[in-house]
């Protein structure tokens, strides 16, 4: 949720300006995770006052830290930042051949958002350590109180407070014994006094021009830019063959991919329990052991970034939801690039555990929010080509229920980042009882990636608005394709495979067909701007549809929408039916198609105030009497028609914000990655 960036440069002049606008710019990168305050920390000159207040000296002899950090939105922090640059009269020309900086977007969680529960959080006065953080401190309590025994004294409500005191706390202790203490081994030991997930980014006076990062749980980036050359791609247990020399180079840190795209594609995904640390312009990796008091070196090598600088760019749209809807023709065509041949779906990552899959008890898929939906969608037809049972799993309410799950199982785990928290703890339990466990996600790299058995990359492309519109419907599009993958060996669903396999190499124009539905969805939605709720029915493989539809309209447009199981209307949500409540039926040609015009029968007869949407040619089928507005979209196979039919959903929840005027891409208190119980 939170995101955390750092920048370092080494051996190559840069303007204290140019650094400012490179954290800056990295905190708008990070903006669609979703944060509600922000701040960065950056060099002071020498020529700044060494004493405080109180006569006492800076306990160091390089440069103090200047830590921003404001509430609300970035730009705030932007104003703050060089308003207060101008009161200290800060040179922003001056140059710098090694500077390390660190910045922060906070999504709050401990404390409310205010410029001292923001990050970066520090020690104390003087600021010897600065620590950026994503993640919680589920032992912070017990920390915090035996820090204040100690003497130290807390500003913020935060959890992440406790990582800076603890750091000079161990500072102070090595220091007043024989002997010098590095940086790592001040990381190291704040990591054996952590308990909860974190990603952390160090910065301290006392190591000047060095940076820590390590994590547990969290994702975090290394971004390497070697300047004047090609970077070379050695191991890095040969940091020192990759980075330990004079050439100039830039390094970051990141939460996420997108921060550092248009800087460089050379990157590596931090592992839990390492310590990376960059000093000199040179970069080592350390893999901490709690059990042993000597790290071991970490053998890396680079991977290159398959990412253009356009993808997190708005381009002609005015908002990123907007242009990922409209991507999804591009976005579909991607995710089944060299997947499909001459009729066969081939699936490398799954290719060595098929058979595995196939011998399966049963399938459990497991997903939050709109990847639960994707997976709700693509269930009948894994039923239905596979033979075995699938059931659908909230990740949280199965943790909760400790729901059993057996070795003969395949968990499927759906994650658009990769990192959700309740998703991977139900990875975590999924591991433990034997599962064979395969990942659907959009994030190369990602824990899910790393961790599960076996899986499938959607290859969706960066989506930056944190409601999800082209990851759902390439996520339902790849398990569509597994589910063809598992099936392949049954000669009773040939014809069935034959004809989903013609109908996904279609897909993608169909797709751009019915977006040519957008001008109709802004007039629906100018008719429903004044509403209070909005209820959507479907069933069979559109039940996922209703469900999904009403989440984003509640997630975007902030309006109170229920997405609700048809044949469960007579059993209470019927009382709700009068001539003000609009509801959405959906009911486009398929095997429920004659019980939904049941249904639709039925609200008429309670004067209800309808929209259907059906396929193509049947508004005289679904609205004989013309009373109801209708909304006609192309027919395709049964378990594509989700993706089809969520598409003038999303548009309508677009608009609907828009006119609203409420923020697209960034909704109130949501964020993009949820990376916490």
């Amino acid at each position: 949720m939170c995101g955390i960036f750092a920048y370092l440069n080494y051996n190559v002049g840069r303007e204290r300006r140019y650094v400012l606008e490179v954290l800056l710019n990295g905190l708008r990168r990070l903006e669609y995770r979703g944060y509600d305050s922000a701040g960065i920390a950056i060099d002071s000159d020498l020529t700044l006052e060494a004493q405080n207040e109180n006569g006492k000296c800076k306990p160091y002899h390089s440069s103090s830290p200047l830590v921003f950090r404001q509430e609300g939105k970035i730009e705030s922090l932007v104003t703050s930042v060089y308003s207060e640059v101008d009161k200290l009269d800060l040179d922003l020309e001056k140059l710098f051949l090694v500077h390390a900086g660190i910045a922060h977007t906070r999504w709050a969680t401990h404390g409310v958002p205010a410029p001292k529960n923001s990050h970066p959080q520090s020690s104390g006065e003087f600021d010897e350590f600065l620590v950026v953080h994503n993640g919680i401190i589920t032992n912070y309590e017990v920390l915090k109180q035996t820090l204040v025994r100690q003497g130290f004294k807390f500003e913020s409500d935060t959890d992440t407070e406790v990582i800076p005191k603890l750091a000079k706390f161990v500072f102070d202790q090595a220091r007043d014994g024989e002997g010098g203490v590095t940086f790592s081994q001040v990381v190291m030991e704040v990591m054996r006094q952590l308990e909860g997930a974190y990603a952390l980014i160090f910065k301290s006076p006392h190591y000047p021009n060095e940076l820590i990062a390590c994590k547990r749980g969290s994702t975090l980036i290394l971004g390497v830019n070697e300047l004047g050359g090609e970077t070379s791609r050695h191991l890095f247990h040969d940091v020192k063959a990759l980075t330990a020399n004079e050439k100039p180079k830039e390094l970051f840190f990141s939460s996420d991919l997108c921060a550092i795209v248009e800087h460089t594609k050379n990157y590596a995904a931090i592992e839990d329990n390492e310590i990376v640390h960059i000093k000199d312009g040179s970069v080592s990796i350390l893999r901490f052991d709690n059990e042993k008091e000597m790290p071991a070196s970490v053998q890396r090598a680079l991977s290159v970034l398959e990412m253009e600088v356009e993808q997190i760019k708005k381009g002609d749209f005015d908002h990123f939801m907007k242009k990922e809807i409209h991507e999804q023709p591009g976005s579909l065509t991607t995710s089944m690039r060299g997947r499909l041949k001459n009729g066969i779906v081939g699936l490398g990552g799954l290719k060595d555990h098929m058979r595995t899959i196939r011998r399966s008890r049963r399938i459990i898929f497991i997903g939050c929010g709109t990847s639960y939906h994707a997976a709700l969608a693509a269930r009948p037809i894994m039923e239905e080509l596979t033979d075995v049972p699938v059931t659908m799993e909230i990740a949280s309410d199965m943790l909760d229920r400790k729901a059993l799950i057996f070795k003969e199982d395949t968990a499927v785990l759906v994650s658009q980042s990769g990192e959700t928290a309740d998703t991977l703890h139900a990875l975590e339990y999924a591991l433990e009882n034997g599962a064979l466990c395969l990942g659907v996600t959009n994030t190369v790299g990602s824990t899910l990636a790393r961790k599960t058995h076996c899986g499938v990359h959607i290859n969706a492309g960066c989506e930056i608005g944190v409601a999800s519109t082209k990851a759902y419907t390439c996520q339902i599009v790849v398990m569509v394709m597994i589910a063809l993958a598992i099936g392949s060996d049954k000669l009773s669903t040939l014809a069935k495979r034959e004809a989903i396999i013609a109908g996904l190499t279609k897909l993608p124009e169909q797709v751009r067909d019915v977006l040519k539905l957008d001008g109709e969805m802004k007039v629906l939605a100018q008719s429903l701007i004044d509403e209070q709720s909005l209820l959507m029915f479907g069933r069979g493989n559109n039940y996922a549809t209703a469900l999904e539809g009403a989440l984003k309209v509640k997630e975007v447009a902030l309006m109170h929408s229920e997405g609700m199981l048809a044949g469960e209307m007579k059993h209470g949500p019927l009382a709700l039916v009068d001539e003000h409540l609009p509801i959405i039926v959906i009911a486009t040609q398929d095997d429920s198609f004659s019980k939904q015009q049941s249904v639709i029968q039925q609200l008429h007869a309670r004067k209800g105030r309808l929209i259907v949407m059906c396929s193509k040619g049947d508004a005289s089928l679904v609205c004989p009497d013309g009373r109801s507005r209708v909304i006609e979209v192309p027919q395709v196979a049964d378990c594509l028609q989700p993706i089809i039919n969520i598409i003038p959903l999303q548009l309508l929840a677009y608009h609907l914000t828009v006119l609203r005027g409420y923020d697209v891409d960034q909704p109130r208190n949501l964020a993009k990655s949820v990376t916490t119980q």
